[in-house]
C-alpha cells in the first residue's frame, strides 16, 4: 500500500505550494499535515516525496522570474566568454549565487543521517517555528533597508546562503524566514531581501528534490502521487509567489512572526497532549 495517495498528495501540494516561499517553514507543515494524515513523516519514501514535490515550487520561481533569470544567466554566459563583461553586476551576482550555495550542498550530504533522523521530530519543528520568530523579530527590529538589489555585494550573498543551513538542520525555521531574516540584518530592503531568498533557492532546492527522486518513487510512493503533488505545489506556489511580492511591499514580516508562534504553541500542545505523534 502506498505511504501517500493521489487525494493526500493534493493536500500536501497545496501546502508546500502555499509555504515554501512564505517564511512559515514549508517542512514544518509538511511535517504537521503528514502527521495529522497518519502519514509516517519518517519512511525514506516520504521524505523524498517532501523534497521533490518541492521542485514544483521552485518550477513556479523560474516561471515567475523567467525574464530575471535569463538576464542572469545571458549576463554570465557572455562574461565566461568575454573577460570585458565580467564587471557586470549580473555576471557577478550569478556566480556569487553559485558560491553561497556551496555550504548547504556540504552541509546537506554531511549531515543527512541526521536531518532525516532525530532532527526530522515534530519537536523540534514545534522548537524551531517559535526560535526562528524570535529571530525574524529582531532581524525586522535591527534593519535599516538602506540597500537595494542592485547593492547586493558577495559578503552578502555569501552570509545569506549560509543562513540557509539553519533551516535545513532544525525544520521550522523556515528557508525563506531564515534568508530573508539575515538580509534584513544586511540592510537590504525588503524587496530584495525576498527576491535574493527566491534566487538562492533555485539551485538549493532544485538539487535536493533532483537528489531524493529516486527514493520518492521507490516502494512508498507511487509516480502518480509524486506527479500529482509536483503539478499542485507548481500551480499554487505560482499565486504564493506573486502575493508575497505584493504584500511585502506594503507590509513588514511581523504578521507572519505571531503566525509562527500560535501555529508552534499549538504543535506543542497536540505532541504533548499525544493527538500527534512526534
Amino acid at each position: 500500500m502506498s505511504a501517500i495517495g493521489v487525494g493526500q498528495a493534493v493536500i500536501l501540494g497545496v501546502v508546500e505550494g502555499v509555504t515554501e516561499f512564505l517564511p512559515v517553514s514549508s517542512t514544518g507543515h509538511l511535517k504537521m499535515a503528514e502527521g495529522l494524515m497518519n502519514i509516517p513523516v519518517d519512511d525514506k519514501a516520504v521524505v523524498g516525496f517532501t523534497a521533490v514535490i518541492q521542485v514544483g515550487a521552485i518550477a513556479a520561481v523560474f516561471v515567475y522570474f523567467f525574464r530575471d533569470i535569463t538576464r542572469f544567466v545571458g549576463a554570465w554566459l557572455r562574461g565566461l566568454a568575454n573577460r570585458r563583461e565580467r564587471d557586470n553586476h549580473d555576471y557577478k551576482f550569478t556566480w556569487w549565487v553559485i558560491y553561497a550555495t556551496l555550504p548547504i550542498v556540504v552541509v546537506g550530504l554531511a549531515a543527512k543521517p541526521l536531518i532525516d533522523g532525530a532532527l526530522a521530530s515534530l519537536w523540534v519543528v514545534a522548537l524551531s517555528l517559535i526560535g526562528g520568530s524570535v529571530v525574524m523579530w529582531c532581524a525586522e527590529q535591527m534593519a535599516r533597508f538602506k540597500r537595494g538589489e542592485s547593492e547586493v555585494t558577495l559578503k552578502d550573498a555569501m552570509v545569506v546562503g549560509c543562513s540557509q543551513i539553519l533551516a535545513l538542520l532544525f525544520p521550522g525555521f523556515s528557508r525563506s524566514g531564515a534568508t530573508i531574516s539575515t538580509a534584513l540584518v544586511r540592510d537590504l530592503d525588503r524587496m530584495a531581501a525576498t527576491r535574493l531568498s527566491f534566487f538562492l533557492g533555485l539551485p538549493a532546492l532544485t538539487g535536493a528534490g533532483l537528489y531524493e527522486l529516486k527514493d520518492a518513487t521507490s516502494g512508498g510512493v507511487g509516480v502518480p502521487a509524486v506527479a500529482v503533488g509536483t503539478l499542485v505545489s507548481f500551480v499554487v506556489a505560482y499565486a504564493s509567489i506573486a502575493w508575497l511580492l505584493r504584500f511585502i511591499a506594503r507590509h513588514s514580516f511581523n504578521s507572519f512572526v505571531v503566525y509562527r508562534i500560535v501555529v508552534g504553541v499549538v504543535l506543542l500542545g497536540l505532541l504533548t497532549t499525544g493527538v500527534l505523534d512526534a
